[in-house]
């Protein structure tokens, strides 16, 4: 019996039907339909992983532990189990195949999809993307065929199988051609949130994802490269290579803001991966309510690195050396300690340069030593028990509280900015006049609570609570659009995985906050990070060509020297300028999202944040329902209105772009303006508008 057919049948029996409907030739031959054979193992597959979850469902924890501690950890883990193994009916099982030649893997065939599925026998159906086998369908080239003869893509259609394309790697006589369902399936419409690329790696993406858990990543790649999708993936691909570390660890994706965070929330539980955090770094920093918002210029000194060295020289400066000798009572013996010798005991924990609350709990512990060494010299044999009584003697705790007293983050940030003379003796060589002025409070709050905390006040406390207690680390941080962080910021980060590692992305040229990153390396010795591999992805795969170029344009006036994105899409007509009358301008503008609508996919209409309410206002009168950032686009409702200030990080088939000039002046300086117009522009994925009633910046000129 041919091996196609055995093979089939091996499937007629899984499945209980028969698995291909063969063709015959006029011979009489049968002859396996490929689609049909596909189709039926993608349903055995299907199959398999009910059954593994089935498996879990059915086990009896009952007689296997020894407590209810113990029962309630394994009953979370199982049902944790479950949820991974869920089959998500709008998620193909597998999305590639690898046939190896006969020399390598004995000829065997691999199908490769987002988790592993196995059959009763133990054997996989489906083997994990991360696997090590899996990795030749991302890095095999016909110039390097890594011993694949066949590498065979899917397509889908609402979750249903259609069609399949091969690559024969091994064939020399085969001519390179580009993967017509690669190019589907990165055009396919988004509606709904980010979505994986897993089928779609390429493979300058594929090194990154797969680097070392040890060493940290910095991408630095323009719209439309992938960069958010690489570092999830790399999420991914950690906690598969090396789950038990970072169990115990713990994994953090940092985004800019809630919308962002919104979007990307269901690539990784679509990948399998359900326990990793994510968070803003305004999270991370949340020791106060932000209630207020700095002006630009005190925030760039807020968010300023020297900003560190104010808070720890405000710190230890409440430490004050004793001037009196310490007596302490111990039954009917007196044992002190001179001053002298206590002023050296805090000298010598100052020079340690350890946490402050570290310093402070070890100085009691340090006195009661200097008291055991006069109690030895006097005969007696005092233990650690004697020690400890000692370090908790009333005495002892009134020299540790004068000399070396609590100090709470929030009240030292407050004090630093209401009192000027405080300010200026710790601000000494660091700031100037100017910018210690900028920074103080014109009426200072009377408490913590009154307090109008900004989000750059937030993270000086938490650098003061570092300062005071060290923060924990986690295994492994991704920190995305990176490039708009402060200093201080990147040190917030950085604290959270001093002891792990950290993937950092972003974009310099859509740097668009007035502190905005200057360069990686800058950036990277802020995180506590300055040997992280900085990698550039160039290739664009979202932007179509025309887009991508018409916003190029703009590179050289706001950061020069960055590498334009070379778009592998071409789409002609993608996009269009059009020059409105003032008076008719929202008209226009609701009239091309009415255009944009008569398309499939999503919508996105992006102005700058002070002509959302009138343009709002326009939508509404015009009976269209619009989302805002951060909903969930459905196919009854696609188009959101996007505040220019939140589109960064978002994506959208279509991109109705209002007033270009209103965006730029929107910012505090051109070249902030001119980053906010940039990405905005880079929003779209099959096509652009921009509707203008003033005269386009100038720096669009071609």
């Amino acid at each position: 019996m041919p091996a196609s057919l055995s093979w089939s049948a091996a499937l007629r029996s899984e499945t209980g039907r028969p698995a291909i409907t063969p063709r015959t030739t006029p011979g009489g031959f049968a002859v396996p339909d490929p689609l049909a054979q596909e189709r039926a193992h993608l349903a055995a597959s299907r199959a398999a992983l009910r059954a593994m979850r089935e498996d879990v469902q059915s086990l009896d924890i009952r007689d296997v532990t020894a407590n209810w501690v113990n029962a309630a950890v394994l009953s979370a883990q199982i049902d944790e189990r479950i949820k991974a193994l869920a089959d998500l009916s709008h998620t193909p099982l597998f999305f590639g195949r690898l046939d190896y030649l006969d020399t390598t893997q004995d000829g065997r065939r691999f199908y490769i999809g987002r988790r592993h599925v196995h059959d009763a026998d133990g054997d996989p159906m489906v083997v994990d993307w991360r696997a090590p086998v899996s990795q030749p369908f991302y890095r095999a080239s016909r110039k390097d065929p890594q011993d694949v003869a066949l590498r065979r893509r899917f397509g889908y259609t609402g979750g249903r199988l259609t069609a399949y394309e091969d690559e024969h790697l091994s064939d020399p006589a085969e001519a390179d051609k580009a993967s017509k369902l690669l190019q589907a399936e990165i055009e396919r419409p988004r509606v709904g949130p980010m979505r994986d690329i897993v089928a779609t790696i390429q493979p300058e993406q594929d090194e990154i994802v797969r680097s070392g858990l040890s060493g940290s990543v910095c991408v630095q790649g323009g719209p439309g490269t992938g960069k958010t999708a690489v570092g999830l993936h790399r999420v991914a691909y950690l906690l598969y290579a090396h789950r038990e570390r970072l169990a115990r660890t713990g994994t953090l994706v940092i985004g800019p803001n809630r919308s962002f965070l919104h979007y990307i929330e269901q690539v990784l539980p679509a990948l399998g991966e359900l326990e990793v955090r994510q968070a803003t770094v305004a999270d991370l920093v949340a020791h106060v309510e932000v209630r207020g918002e700095d002006e630009p210029a005190a925030a760039v000194v807020k968010g300023d690195a020297r900003m560190a060295e104010v808070l720890r020289r405000a710190l230890r400066s409440h430490v004050t050396p004793p001037t009196e000798p310490l007596m302490v009572v111990r039954g009917s013996r007196r044992w002190r300690v001179p001053a002298y010798e206590l002023a050296e005991i805090v000298t010598q924990l100052l020079d340690r340069d350890i946490r402050y609350g570290a310093a402070r709990d070890a100085l009691p512990q340090r006195i009661a030593h200097a008291v055991l060494v006069r109690m030895e010299e006097a005969g007696e044999a005092p233990d650690d028990r004697v020690q400890d009584a000692v370090a908790r003697n009333a005495a002892v705790k009134a020299v540790v509280k004068a000399v070396w007293p609590a100090v709470d983050p929030a009240k030292l940030v407050l004090r630093l900015l209401s009192d000027a003379e405080f300010l200026a003796r710790h601000a000494e060589g660091l700031l100037t006049a100017e910018e210690q002025k900028t920074v103080l409070w014109t009426k200072p709050p009377r408490s913590v609570k009154s307090a109008r905390w900004s989000a750059a006040d937030a993270v000086l406390i938490d650098e003061a609570a570092d300062l005071v207690e060290r923060t924990p680390s986690l295994g492994h941080v991704v920190l995305d659009e990176a490039q708009d962080l402060s200093p201080m910021q990147y040190r917030a980060v950085g604290r959270r995985c001093s002891t792990g590692s950290a993937t950092v992305l972003g974009d310099l040229a859509q740097g668009t906050t007035p502190w905005a990153t200057a360069s990686w390396a800058e950036a990277l010795a802020h995180l506590g990070k300055p040997d992280a591999v900085v990698e550039e992805l160039t290739a664009g795969f979202r932007v179509p060509r025309e887009v991508i170029a018409y916003a190029s344009r703009l590179l050289p006036h706001m950061s020069p020297g960055l590498a334009e994105v070379r778009s592998v899409r071409e789409s002609p007509g993608s996009l269009e300028i059009v020059t409105c009358r003032a008076e008719d301008l929202a008209a226009s503008v609701v009239a091309a999202c009415r255009a944009s609508l008569r398309h499939e996919g999503s919508i996105g209409l992006i102005a700058a944040d002070a002509r959302v309410p009138l343009l709002a206002e326009a939508l509404r009168e015009a009976g269209l329902a619009v989302l805002s950032p951060g909903e969930e686009t459905t196919a009854e409702s696609r188009l959101t209105l996007v505040p220019a200030s939140l589109a960064k990080g978002l994506e959208y088939d279509y991109v109705v772009l209002d007033e270009p000039a209103a965006v730029v002046d929107g910012e505090p300086d051109e070249r902030t303006g001119l980053r906010r117009l940039y990405v905005a522009l880079t929003r779209a994925v099959s096509g652009l508008t921009v509707l203008h009633a003033a005269p386009l910046p100038p720096q669009l000129a071609p």
